[in-house]
């Protein structure tokens, strides 16, 4: 069974980047004036810097004739994510990075509870069991005093 370290780092490492972002967003909207606008540039750097990585690597585009064998809602992740870009924008400076952090995550462990518990989007089914709502609890309470302290 390979290792599941370097998987574990890249998570750790991702979610370094996102207070990060946020924080760099929030600088930039002071020039844009605009959550919307801020994201838009957010996405069209990110959008290019991962072109030029696709290019470089050679990565070949999936045939035009598979789009339909797939669900329509597989194109929604970018609104989500835009979604979240632009909320960090406006969250970061009005909660602080440790507050708006701790309540993003506290929403994606719940919605990760739930997407496990279904097994929705692909994800194997991991029942919701009593340690794992603990789990989530212990995260919550984390949520309250990082907000309060």
């Amino acid at each position: 069974m390979p290792s599941l370290w370097p998987f574990i780092l890249l998570a750790f490492v991702a979610g370094f980047c996102l207070p990060t972002q946020a924080g760099i967003n929030s600088q930039l909207n002071l020039w844009s004036r605009s959550a919307i606008l801020t994201a838009t540039i957010s996405f069209a750097v990110g959008t290019i810097a991962l072109a030029a990585y696709a290019l470089i690597l050679r990565v070949p585009w999936p045939s035009g004739d598979t789009v339909t064998r797939y669900s329509w809602w597989i194109w929604s992740g970018g609104f989500l994510g835009a979604f979240l870009v632009a909320s960090t924008v406006v969250l970061a400076p009005r909660l602080g990075a440790a507050s708006m952090m701790s309540l993003i995550i506290a929403g994606q462990m719940f919605a990760s509870l739930f997407l496990d518990h279904f097994g929705w989007l692909g994800y194997q089914v991991h029942p919701v069991s009593g340690l794992r709502m603990l789990g989530a609890a212990l995260l919550l309470g984390g949520v309250v005093l990082i907000r309060i302290f």
